[in-house]
């Protein structure tokens, strides 16, 4: 298959548009569910500190990360752990998660979701008109079925004011 130069920065362009998730977490769809026929999404992730994701279980995707900079605190069902830079940690599907940035820093990372077609819940969440994040969340399968990792965390359902 022969890609045009036109191609290429059109999708260069569509790459490099930022989505705020939350304040103090965006994201950039660096490989869409579109180019990998529903295999699989990257997502390039950055959380401030203090900004994470409640405890959630994913029904139809796993999900992998891997840490480019900071250091990610996770809960992967009942264990929790630190995943410095240089980390890769798979979740499957139907386990109860949740990550937050404990650093001073930004957290920086690569997200891929196998299938990748919750790719359109993270667009939706960026473009959201309502604070149902629980229906909305659960029109992708995804369940938000618990609180921060601390309390102190800013995440979709107790956002930075």
């Amino acid at each position: 298959m022969r890609v045009s130069k036109s191609s290429i920065e059109i999708l260069d362009h569509q790459r490099d548009g930022w989505l705020q998730i939350t304040p103090g977490e965006r994201f950039r769809i660096r490989t869409s569910v579109k180019e990998t026929k529903g295999i699989y999404t990257v997502l390039e992730l950055i959380a401030d500190p203090r900004n994470g994701v409640p405890m959630h279980i994913h029904q139809n995707e796993d999900e992998h990360f891997i840490v480019l900079e900071g250091s990610l605190h996770l809960a992967n069902g009942d264990k929790r752990f630190d995943a410095p830079a240089g980390t890769t940690v798979t979740i499957k599907k139907g386990v109860p998660h949740a990550w937050c940035n404990l650093m001073d820093t930004p957290l920086r990372m690569l997200v891929v979701f196998s299938s990748g077609n919750i790719e359109d819940l993270f667009k939706a969440t960026a473009a959201r008109e309502s604070d149902d994040i629980e229906a909305l969340a659960a029109q992708y399968g995804t369940l938000l079925v618990g609180p921060p990792l601390l309390e102190e965390i800013h995440t979709i359902t107790s956002p930075r004011t």
